[in-house]
């Protein structure tokens, strides 16, 4: 019997589960799995999630906490819940990610990543198993770079453009999630273009990513994000890591077509590449023109701001 395109994908790439959802995971043995505020909230929706919910309420509740406060621990205490039962189910490592509103605080950020790790390590997990998220801002890389330095291992999400790999890099992160598929429905919408495989803009990105970090030397994973289709996933076969939907490892899971390694650390060597670096006013205004990037990533802020808001009401109609 023929191997799986996705049995065929983890020879060569760590596949990671992007979902909340247990059976999910279950199904399809990912070593990892990220979570963000959409993925909790459409969890926390579903009967089956209840108890963690209630869990959290129940145990925070009795607390001194009141107001804003109290809700904010129960979030807290859902997403450590959560990542607690993911643990259960994955051999790896769970992504949790910190309140996009700290998106431009780096010592906010730095403050609740503290706070996230200390609930895990109280739990018994040790802080390898835990990547903790933060939006790919100047101020979340710093954030990163400091807490790298203190052993709290960094996922920097909302990563769209070259010059935040290159600075998530220069600060010691341990993995970037690039997202492909946003990538691409920008360059959709802007263009009226649709794109294939290697065509594809998203999937241009992270090779130019991947193949610039093999060959300079830079120890920071690359996990492809957000997918739109197969066609993504099977252009960046060899990228260190990459995060996938339900529903396109279910397509991967049906599929017995030959899957080749697109990306490995040979021809990345082999790359022609100049070495490039970013201060703070090179990065802010190399994102400034990249209008797809900026875009990109306040619209993911603001996304993922107004999910963790709708958590907040959720929560307070539980109280």
């Amino acid at each position: 019997m023929s191997a799986t395109q996705l049995e065929q994908l983890k020879q060569f790439t760590t596949v990671v589960a992007d979902t909340g959802d247990f059976e999910t995971m279950e199904a399809y043995k990912p070593r990892d799995a990220t979570t963000n505020p959409s993925l909790i909230l459409q969890a926390t929706a579903k009967e089956a999630y209840r108890p963690i919910v209630d869990k959290a309420v129940a145990e925070l509740k009795s607390t001194s906490a009141t107001g804003d406060a109290l809700v904010e621990a129960i979030i807290d205490r859902i997403l450590i819940l959560f990542g607690l039962e993911i643990l259960k189910i994955v051999p790896g490592r769970v992504s949790t990610e910190v309140d996009a509103r700290l998106s431009f605080n780096t010592a906010g950020s730095i403050a609740k990543a503290r706070e996230l790790i200390a609930a895990y390590e109280k739990e018994g997990v040790s802080r390898d198993r835990v990547l903790i998220k933060i939006a790919s801002t100047w101020e979340g890389i710093k954030a990163a770079e400091t807490l790298e330095k203190e052993g709290i291992h960094c996922n920097l999400t909302l990563l769209f453009s070259f010059p935040q790999a290159v600075a998530c890099a220069e600060a010691g992160v341990q993995l970037i999630s690039p997202f492909v598929g946003r990538i691409l429905d920008w360059y959709k919408a802007s263009t009226g273009k649709d794109y294939q495989g290697t065509d594809d803009p998203g999937v241009q990105s992270v090779r130019a990513i991947y193949t610039y970090y093999k060959k300079f030397g830079h120890s920071t994973e690359v996990m492809g994000a957000s997918f739109r289709n197969v066609g993504e996933i099977i252009a960046l076969a060899g990228c260190d890591l990459l995060t996938i939907s339900p529903a396109l490892l279910q397509e991967l899971h049906d599929s017995t077509e030959p899957l080749e390694r697109a990306l490995s650390p040979e021809t990345a060597y082999a790359a022609e590449l100049e070495k490039v670096s970013f201060d703070e006013n090179a990065f802010r205004f190399a994102l400034n023109e990249d209008a797809m990037a900026t875009e990109k990533t306040a619209e993911g802020i603001r996304k993922f701001s107004a999910d963790i808001v709708k958590l907040e009401k959720f929560v307070k109609s539980l109280l």
